[in-house]
């Protein structure tokens, strides 16, 4: 994985605040890269209205402390990771950027994580909030940020089995650069490739397998205690320590060639194969005549065929052989879906109310007391025109009370603890949704197979317009 340094988000020329954030925020977010918003994850704050929040936050963060800069405020921070093409699936890439985010700022600031998924190569989008949570600071980048970007990218990395760059050059390089030269295995991989092809010789002891990796042209040399390798093609030496990876330290070899312990090479992990996903059998006598040729036939028929075997085995592995069995299922997992989006359709509505409301609040507090004047004043005109910015947000947060029915304002903090009990039990429902999607669309798609393959759906469609015919 390669990650880029952080990039402050400033104002910038000829936009405002709002289209600064704005701006970004839409571009990550974008549905055509992230599966429909599927693949977008926010943190303390809903990804729809991030930008309105962040802003919602600055202000607050003004009033509390009374900083305000020019032109050159940091209003956000942007960080890119990417992934090697093949070795992630988005979902995990998602998992791993919002990990990284919640470390990083330690849980403290609102964030954004959007994987983009339109290129060969999948990548995370991380914008987060410049003003904390309690709205009294600022993230300040720092000296060495880039650097301990990279460090906790690959901590986390290491720890969830995924690959990093080796050696990285003090100014980077370009994603593209790097992933070319992937292309060959890096130092150590080639070594302990060497190691394994010298291990299947079974040579009597440790002497005998330098001699092995001399002879395919490693360069064995000691410093020290220490044994040095280095491969052919390579300037910088490597020790044969436990950095060489876990099974080819000086001491794991000993321990094997005496037989005291197995060895196992480490290969790269492959892309795992998806499990093959049951699809709807193709029409093909409706796209003969849409216009299709013998050749889509030829390979429309094998893909049916391909289709109805994974259907069987889909429906044996889950015991669902009777028709009966799979229509109940197929209508059980598609109440249980619908019903899990109406309760994240809820949460999400309440969270956009909440956001809306709670800007209202501090409006109206902040300009009770211009309003009050401004009553106090008769209403002159002449004070309109000089407070007219905070009596129209005044009255706005007035007529948004009134429209909502509220007698007694709820206060902000309130406010804000029903937003995240209602953020994390959309997170809960979310990924049991996602589970119910997979199950009722494979339920769904046998159904229609089977349906298809012995004539259900005619048969049924043949009954529906007799009763029809009945009825007139």
């Amino acid at each position: 994985m390669a990650t880029t340094r952080i990039m402050p988000l400033h104002i910038g020329k000829g936009r405002t605040e709002s289209q600064a954030v704005s701006d970004i925020i839409d571009y990550v977010s974008n549905p055509q890269k992230t599966d429909n918003g599927r693949l977008v994850t926010g943190f303390a704050c809903d990804s729809r209205i991030a930008d309105a929040e962040f802003l919602l936050a600055k202000r607050e963060y003004i009033s509390t402390t009374g900083r305000v800069r020019g032109a050159d405020d940091v209003l956000a921070y942007h960080v890119r990771q990417s992934f090697v093409p093949g070795e992630i699936t988005p979902e995990e890439a998602n998992r791993l950027g919002v990990e990284f985010a919640k470390r990083f700022t330690k849980g403290s600031h609102a964030f954004v994580v959007c994987t983009h998924i339109d290129k060969s190569h999948i990548h995370n989008h991380i914008i987060w909030n410049a003003v904390n949570l309690n709205c009294d600071r600022k993230f300040r980048n720092f000296w060495g940020s880039t650097r301990a970007v990279r460090r906790l990218n690959d901590t986390i990395c290491v720890e969830n089995g995924y690959s990093i760059v080796e050696d990285p050059k003090p100014h980077g390089k370009s994603y593209n650069k790097w992933l070319g030269d992937r292309a060959k295995p890096s130092h150590r991989e080639q070594l302990r490739v060497m190691i394994d092809q010298a291990l299947e010789q079974k040579p009597a002891d440790l002497d005998g397998l330098l001699k092995l990796l001399a002879e395919m042209g490693c360069e064995v040399s000691r410093r020290g205690q220490a044994i040095r390798l280095k491969a052919p093609g390579w300037k910088n030496v490597a020790r044969m320590d436990e950095k060489l990876g876990q099974g080819y330290s000086e001491d794991e070899i000993r321990a094997v060639l005496a037989g005291e312990k197995q060895h196992t090479p480490r290969r790269k992990d492959a892309v795992s194969t998806p499990t093959p996903k049951v699809n709807l059998l193709v029409d093909i006598q409706a796209k003969l005549q849409a216009g299709k040729g013998a050749g889509y036939a030829r390979w429309a028929k094998v893909f049916n065929l391909k289709q109805m075997a994974q259907t069987m085995n889909y429906l044996t592995e889950h015991g669902l052989l009777e028709y009966a069995v799979l229509e109940e299922k197929a209508a059980a997992a598609t109440a249980s879906h619908n019903e899990l989006s109406a309760q994240i359709k809820a949460a999400e509505t309440r969270m956009a109310e909440i956001a809306v409301l709670r800007t209202h609040i501090i409006n109206y507090v902040k300009t009770r007391e211009v309003y009050t004047a401004y009553r106090k004043a008769g209403y002159s005109k002449k004070f309109l025109a000089e407070h007219e910015a905070d009596i129209l947000l005044h009255k706005a947060a007035k007529k948004a009370f009134d429209d909502l029915g509220i007698k007694k304002l709820p206060t902000v903090k309130s406010l804000q603890a029903e937003y995240a009990t209602l953020l994390e039990g959309k997170k809960k429902d979310y990924a049991e949704y996602r589970r119910s999607r997979e199950e009722m669309r494979e339920l769904l798609a046998a159904k229609a197979n089977v349906d298809r393959l012995m004539g259900y759906g005619e048969e049924r469609q043949n009954d529906r317009e007799k009763e029809q015919v009945q009825d007139r």
